[in-house]
């Protein structure tokens, strides 16, 4: 993820599993506190059910990039606005490798699971208890008691996290 520059050449270095999982850490810690924001926008109504946006309900690429949720101006925004805030250590400290891509892919990746879950968790309206298809209709696909997309993004971001740090072969 690093590029040092020592007498002049430019050697990579991965991150090392210490600093992934510290920088795991951090993330699952911004995924709590930005569920508590999304609670106090949206309160009961999940999904920007209530809120003054736009939405499209429906169409095919919905189906197969939104896990069938529908888009909304607020989603659109909200997701936008956290990868560019991933993102941004590349171009702030100007680190453009495909590692450094990676980790911050991987941990958008996370942040949007983790995100979701705690919104459910954290939220009065719903806990535990009502973290099921009944309660949740946005949520087209479960699988294992948890939505579908839980499983593509937790696991995506895990391989990625490991593909980074591997040794060479």
């Amino acid at each position: 993820m690093i590029e040092s520059v020592e007498s002049g050449a430019s050697t990579s270095t991965r991150p090392g599993w210490p600093r992934t999982l510290a920088y795991v850490a951090w993330v699952l810690l911004m995924a709590c506190f930005f569920a508590e924001v999304e609670i106090q926008i949206e309160g009961a109504s999940g999904w920007a059910a209530k809120l003054p946006t736009w939405r499209i309900d429906s169409h095919w690429l919905l189906d197969i990039f939104w896990g069938g949720r529908p888009m909304t101006g607020y989603h659109a925004w909200a997701f936008s606005f956290m990868a560019l805030a991933f993102f941004s250590p590349l171009v702030f400290f100007a680190k453009y490798t495909f590692r450094a891509a990676a980790q911050a892919l991987a941990g958008v990746m996370l942040f949007w699971m983790v995100e979701d879950l705690a919104w459910f968790v954290f939220n009065p309206a719903f806990g535990w208890s009502r973290f099921a298809p009944d309660y949740v209709p946005w949520h087209k696909h479960w699988l294992l008691g948890v939505p579908a997309d839980y499983w593509i993004g937790v696991g995506g971001a895990a391989l990625i996290f490991f593909l980074v740090n591997r040794s060479k072969v």
